[in-house]
């Protein structure tokens, strides 16, 4: 999520700089300039321009603010100059004042806005974060990471002590940290050496692995660390998005979670049976371990796919999800977990937030009371702690930067 105290203005500038970057990529590939890694256009220089290092120093940012609005006034005032350029004196003028601003601009200093780039670095992820991706990782992980990173991604597998450099640990903010085109190149391309069972070889696996293969491990370590890190601090640090998933609703064809995360709707997953009821606020999806029982079903939709269960118990952390709930919000962020037995829901279920009070302004008051509704005191929490959560959830949207982008 964004830091509390980092500038409204700050989002759109690193958002604009990532797509500057992503439409000229997108034309040179169009154009025939840049060739194709991967399955995607591949970035064709050494250097990018990355945010990241706008979020730790504001000064650099409001100075890269400024010199933008410095290059825009003179485009402006050369367009003018052009247009009065048989005006010999003003035309004189509006020039030196163009040049002026360029030169005053308080640029920011060029090694904090330009890091290595890699030609997979504005990659984006196909696999649209699915509970299917997430176990076909899960497969690759045991059959190529684990001997160095372990079977937790701790980085302390039979292997790691023998390595030239120690392997990361997956449960730092590593995987959150960095673009997910530039961890698609650390697992396919990296020419460091490393050993293994068949002797010394270099850390990429693009002899071993396809593409597909990799972003799908990059979607299980990241559900996985996800788990962990709840785990270890009680919360998700980091935005985690709900997995996509196929669900199965009465009388319909099956389809897939993705279509209500397109739609903007909040979205409720209830683990296992139990008393829970629908909630017009929410779409409700009661999930099954092993396939489950279609009538026994109290909710409407449901998902029959044990892959779903193993992905949202990696996410969680815990293995016993039977009674959990989680809630996601209109952007498809998980946003709140309810653990099993717990009585209704209240603000402390929220496990992604950002780290300042909720808002009491006059809106997120209205919100709350838009969508608290009655109180019947129904066992699913469907009350107003429901209520004064969705509100919370609302008034306060997740704004991650990943990797210095907006994500």
């Amino acid at each position: 999520m964004q830091r509390s105290d980092s500038p409204d203005w700050l989002n759109p500038l690193i958002g604009a700089m990532q797509q500057a970057q992503v439409g000229l990529l997108q034309l040179l590939h169009g154009l025939g300039l840049a060739g194709t890694v991967d399955g995607q256009p591949a970035w064709p220089w050494a250097l990018r321009l990355s945010g990241e290092n706008l979020l730790i120093d504001l000064g650099q940012a409001r100075g890269l603010l400024w010199s933008l609005a410095a290059v825009a006034t003179a485009i402006v005032l050369l367009v003018l100059a052009l247009v009065l350029r048989r005006i010999r004196l003003p035309a004189l003028v509006l020039t030196a004042l163009a040049v002026l601003a360029l030169l005053l601009a308080p640029w920011p200093r060029a090694d904090l806005i330009l890091v290595p780039a890699h030609a997979t670095s504005f990659h984006a992820s196909p696999t649209g974060f699915s509970v299917e991706s997430i176990a076909r990782g899960g497969a690759v992980y045991a059959q190529h990471c684990t001997a160095c990173h372990g079977p937790d991604g701790r980085g302390h597998g039979p292997l790691a002590a023998s390595q030239p450099v120690w392997p990361p640990n997956f449960t730092s903010p590593l995987l959150w940290r960095r673009a997910d085109g530039e961890l698609l190149w650390a697992i396919l391309h990296d020419r460091r050496p490393v050993e293994s069972g068949d002797g010394a070889r270099a850390h990429g696996q693009a002899d071993r692995l396809s593409s597909d293969d990799a972003w799908a491990l990059i979607d299980f370590m990241k559900a996985r660390a996800a788990g962990q890190m709840l785990q270890i601090a009680g919360s998700w640090p980091y935005p985690v998005g709900l997995p996509d998933m196929a669900v199965q609703c009465a009388g319909q064809p099956a389809r897939r979670l993705s279509t209500w995360q397109s739609r903007q709707q909040r979205l409720r997953v209830v683990a296992g049976s139990g008393p829970v009821q629908e909630d017009p606020r929410l779409v409700s999806l009661q999930l099954s371990p092993d396939g489950g029982n279609r009538a026994a079903s109290a909710l409407d939709c449901t998902v029959n796919d044990p892959r779903a269960w193993q992905a949202m118990a990696l996410l969680s952390g815990s293995e016993q999800l039977q009674g959990m709930q989680w809630l996601g919000d209109r952007s498809g962020w998980l946003r709140a977990l309810s653990r099993p037995g717990a009585q209704g829901w209240s603000e402390d279920d929220l496990v992604c937030r950002t780290d300042t009070p909720a808002r009491t302004t006059v809106e997120a008051t209205t919100a709350a009371a838009a969508t608290a509704g009655p109180s019947d005191g129904s066992p699913d929490g469907s009350s107003d702690g429901l209520g004064a959560l969705i509100a919370r959830m609302d008034a306060e949207p997740v704004r991650f930067i990943k990797g210095g982008f907006v994500h």
